[in-house]
């Protein structure tokens, strides 16, 4: 019989408070570092391990669902949270508190941070990095746990992790995942009669047509209108939001096609912009953020405080509309038996393709001698065995990373 506290529990869960999302997400934009797959894990442990706000199989599903639109997927999780938790204003809130301190660091950053190495001592970016490692494996073995039970989802998980080891490109992704929602309507029809947790979007389908139809409106209209005017803010706008738009694979695709974008017509420089992109790699939170840094640091007006806010509102305003013109959709066919069926063999999918990622690039850019094993397995055990807070052990990595630095300065 459900008991007092029980019932409680499950409140806990349901709706939350603004101000609950907003703090929660503060915390990860403060300490979420290693990139969007690494974001991923950090989301899983804040929101279905510590606060159980959802399920493994909706956390998936987002997962899944963020995987298929173009922009940065971890950025639109945490707004379907936001959004599913506490209305369009969670939606916001999740979204300001996850990407204001990145987007914060990046701007003074361009404000007159010119030398990398005067602000982050050496071997504190590479400890980040081998955190990231530890983030990411702990990700991939407690999804695997719950999203590949059995041969054959299993066997999905590891045709996928083949697949975008062997072909690693932003196609290939979306490619496996759609693989893997067919190979579960052919092979999983049988266990398609569990359920699902419950998102509980508070999004009309009637306002959610209208995101959809105000998104491809932009990006069609935005070139037109840039191209007949005069204004650079327009340029910016477009350019900004076409890229946020048309990008698939996450943060770190974006950064080259920014580089195309801003710097052959001049609006930044290429030593700017090369020094930008070793700042953000550094800075926790969404790599998107670095849309703001170049708007701080363009070379024609709007620029600074002005350019940046432009920036890093026209590269989030795709996601913005798209998951909340998806998402109540998505909340009503997942409950369906056939796609419940292609949602399991996605979500096996997603788990081979967190284990691709876990080798490259996290582990490829990060593990690069046994000192660097050491580390990244001492954070995994401070995470998994001792349950410490990830921001207390993102914080003690990056200094084992400088302390590795001045033991062997050839890292």
């Amino acid at each position: 019989m459900p008991t007092r506290r029980s019932h409680a529990a499950a409140a806990t869960a349901g709706r939350q408070t603004v101000a609950a999302v907003f703090l929660a997400f503060l915390q990860l934009g403060c300490s979420a570092f290693g990139g969007p797959v690494a974001h991923l894990g950090y989301f899983r442990t804040a929101f279905v391990e510590k606060r159980r706000w959802l399920d493994d199989r909706a956390y998936a599903d987002l997962v899944a669902l963020c995987q298929f639109l173009p922009g940065p997927a971890s950025s639109q999780v945490g707004m379907a949270i936001g959004l599913a938790k506490a209305g369009p204003l969670g939606m916001v809130a999740a979204w300001v508190a996850f990407t204001a301190p990145s987007a914060l660091l990046l701007i003074a950053f361009g404000y007159g941070v010119t030398h990398y190495s005067d602000v982050i001592p050496a071997g504190v970016l590479h400890g980040l990095q081998v955190v990231a490692v530890a983030v990411v494996a702990q990700a991939v073995w407690g999804m695997a746990r719950s999203l590949c039970p059995d041969a054959s989802r299993l066997s999905l998980a590891v045709l996928a992790a083949i697949a975008a080891l062997l072909a690693p490109t932003p196609l290939t992704q979306v490619t496996i995942i759609a693989a893997g929602g067919l190979a579960g309507l052919a092979l999983l029809k049988a266990e398609a009669v569990q359920g699902h947790g419950n998102l509980a979007i508070a999004v009309g389908k009637g306002w959610a047509v209208a995101c959809l139809a105000l998104f491809a409106l932009l990006l069609a209209g935005l070139p037109l209108a840039a191209a007949a005017g005069s204004s650079h803010a327009l340029d910016l706008i477009d350019s900004f939001y076409r890229t946020g738009a048309l990008v698939f694979g996450g943060g770190h695709v974006v950064l080259p096609l920014l580089q195309a974008e801003v710097v052959p017509p001049g609006w930044v420089g290429e030593d700017a912009f090369l020094a930008g992109y070793g700042a953000a790699q550094a800075v926790p939170g969404p790599l998107f953020t670095f849309a703001a840094y170049l708007g701080t640091v363009g070379q024609i007006a709007p620029n600074g405080w002005t350019g940046a806010l432009i920036c890093l509102l026209a590269v989030f305003a795709p996601s913005f509309l798209l998951v909340a013109g998806t998402l109540p959709f998505w909340e009503a066919l997942r409950g369906r038996p056939t796609v419940r069926c292609a949602l399991m063999g996605i979500n096996a999918a997603v788990v081979g393709l967190l284990v691709a990622a876990l080798y490259d690039p996290v582990w490829t850019s990060a593990i690069l001698q046994p000192a660097d094993l050491a580390l990244a397995l001492a954070a995994l055990a401070a995470l998994a065995v001792w349950k410490l807070p990830p921001w207390l052990v993102v914080l003690a990595t990056a200094a084992g990373g400088w302390a590795l630095a001045a033991v062997l300065p050839g890292l």
